[in-house]
């Protein structure tokens, strides 16, 4: 009966009221369909061991009335300013105001959408699959697309109002986990202690340990100056080399049905994000809770100066492309929906075209020093290009290990339980004055398929000599692809599509590498894929390409 009534009113919601079917006829098929969640459905989930996990509001949200988003009102709204958290950590009026506003809300009941853990929860239900897209059988997920830098702004940006109002502050900020600067690479001395703190934490990973921005899955045991290095030099990577164009940072264009669904995180999503939510988990925990997997990355307050972090990078990346025309145009982007509750337990309907400018947010963040944006820490090569070429063309003639073409990859897939090496031709080598400035070159690895639910690591090198050589401080460093683990497992209704099983992709820009190694008039390159953490053995890929993005 209500298969055939929700194909007679073309896909619109429907749901049973004391034996009568109840149709919401705001809410049938438009001809025109924006990306959004289907509040009245919410899958539950339950973890590898088949332990029931309650991200699910205590109530459908569809059966609460929704308001649409209105800006703060700047005559009577002060402008909140994020500082950095260890900076703040030594601000002990203000560690006392955060632990009591975290006190106040795990103290709220929980059905109160104010409350610490419906919070947490939040990040549950829409990245791991819990909700399907309005309109259709299809699930909506935040990561590994364009949304994934606006849905995480207006998430913290509702914690942060709530936490101010519990305490009765309107100027109460979320500081930053200043990773991305040596000075800030520790866990913040002010989430040790009190509200802040979580048990669920890789002990091993606590001050004085150094952040690995980078990190593999396992210890490599670097001395303090070099792991700041590393760090660093991945910075440079990952905010300015791969990420001369919108969709390299931000992630593919995600839209609204079965064709629209896609995956190829951006290079900031990879690493620091992904990366460092598995190095702070527990590695007591299966699933490496709480920041190691999506679905309990949030119970851990740590996750919203993270995230405070990420957002602020994001107003950084834009700036230092100083371009007007740096936020995608299309309306299907701009249009995208989102649902959070705010300070008032209402429930808020916020489209990205909301989320683009703080300033109209009332927030904004302290000017620090960026480290990996000075001209020093552009990355070196470590072999002589000159020398690095003859040394690989002389491997090739000897088939040292290179796969010629692309057809090596099989119908099947490569498996990356070793090192891969391609030799990638290049489609234009003669680019005009004009293309090689307003075109980004980009390698894209293809055709990614991590076969289960876990932590899966591999780094990209272009003409290296020697992969044990390489490291984010090199220049033939090109990015790297992390698969952060959900920690649960997708359920769905019986006609639900399962797209999130499609492959991803990785997209790095490499114009300035090339140029750098001296090999942008060369008509091929040489790319290593190489597995990192013993986690190559869960990843296949069916090949690599070059393309072009203006």
């Amino acid at each position: 009966m209500k298969s055939r009534i929700r194909h007679i009113i073309d896909e619109s919601w429907f749901y049973s009221n004391g034996g009568h079917v109840v149709v919401n006829t705001e809410d049938i098929k438009p001809s025109h369909v924006v990306l959004s969640p289907n509040l009245t459905t919410c899958h539950p989930s339950y973890t590898e061991q088949h332990k029931h996990v309650k991200c699910c509001p205590p109530k459908r949200l569809s059966e609460e009335p929704i308001i649409d988003f209105q800006f703060p009102d700047p005559s009577a709204q002060p402008i909140r300013v994020r500082r950095p958290a260890h900076v703040m950590s030594q601000d002990i009026d203000f560690v006392a105001k955060y632990n009591k506003a975290i006190a106040i809300m795990k103290s709220l009941p929980y059905d109160d959408p104010r409350n610490f853990m419906r919070q947490a929860n939040i990040h549950c239900t829409f990245c791991t699959g819990a909700y399907n897209q309005q309109h259709f059988n299809t699930l909506m997920s935040v990561h590994m697309s364009w949304i994934f830098f606006p849905w995480h702004r207006m998430m913290i940006y509702f914690h942060e109002r709530i936490l101010g109002d519990l305490i009765g502050d309107d100027t109460f900020a979320l500081p930053f986990w200043n990773w991305d600067s040596p000075v800030g690479m520790h866990v913040p001395d002010m989430f040790l202690n009190g509200s802040l703190s979580d048990k669920q934490r890789d002990g091993s990973h606590l001050p004085p340990q150094v952040v690995d921005s980078n990190y593999q899955g396992k210890e490599r045991g670097l001395a303090s100056k070099e792991q700041k290095a590393y760090n660093v030099g991945l910075m440079y990577t990952q905010m300015i080399s791969a990420a001369k164009k919108p969709e390299l940072f931000m992630g593919c264009p995600f839209k609204a049905g079965k064709d629209g669904y896609c995956k190829s995180p951006g290079t900031l999503e990879n690493a620091p994000h992904n990366t460092l939510h598995y190095w702070m988990g527990s590695s007591l925990r299966h699933e490496r809770e709480d920041m190691g997997s999506l679905y309990s990355a949030a119970r851990d307050p740590i996750f919203y100066s993270h995230h405070s972090n990420i957002d602020r990078l994001w107003e950084v990346w834009r700036k230092l492309l100083n371009s007007k025309n740096i936020d995608p145009e299309d309306p299907d982007w701009l249009d995208t929906e989102f649902f959070f509750h705010n300070e008032k337990s209402q429930l808020v309907r916020v489209k990205i075209r909301d989320a683009l400018d703080i300033t109209k947010l009332r927030y904004t963040f302290e000017e620090v020093v960026n480290p990996w944006s000075h001209i020093n820490a552009r990355p070196k090569p470590a072999v002589p290009p000159h020398m690095a070429k003859q040394m690989l063309k002389m491997r090739n003639n000897d088939n040292g290990g290179l796969l010629l073409t692309a057809s090596d990859f099989g119908r099947t897939g490569r498996i990356l339980d070793n090192v891969v090496r391609v030799q990638v031709q290049r489609p234009r080598t003669n680019r005009t004055k004009n293309e090689i400035e307003y075109e980004e070159e980009v390698l894209v690895v293809y055709g990614i398929d991590i076969k289960t639910d876990v932590y899966a690591k591999f780094d990209v090198y272009v003409n290296a000599v020697d992969e044990n050589a390489i490291n984010p401080t090199t220049r033939e460093f090109a990015g790297t692809f992390v698969n952060m683990r959900r920690g649960v497992k997708e359920m769905m209704n019986e006609d639900d599509v399962a797209v999130d099983h499609m492959k991803s992709n990785l997209k790095l820009g490499i114009s300035e590498l090339l140029e750098d190694l001296e090999a942008d008039g060369d008509e091929s390159i040489w790319v290593s894929l190489v597995p990192q953490g013993d986690t190559g053995v869960n990843i296949s890929i069916d090949g690599i390409r070059i393309e072009y993005l203006r």
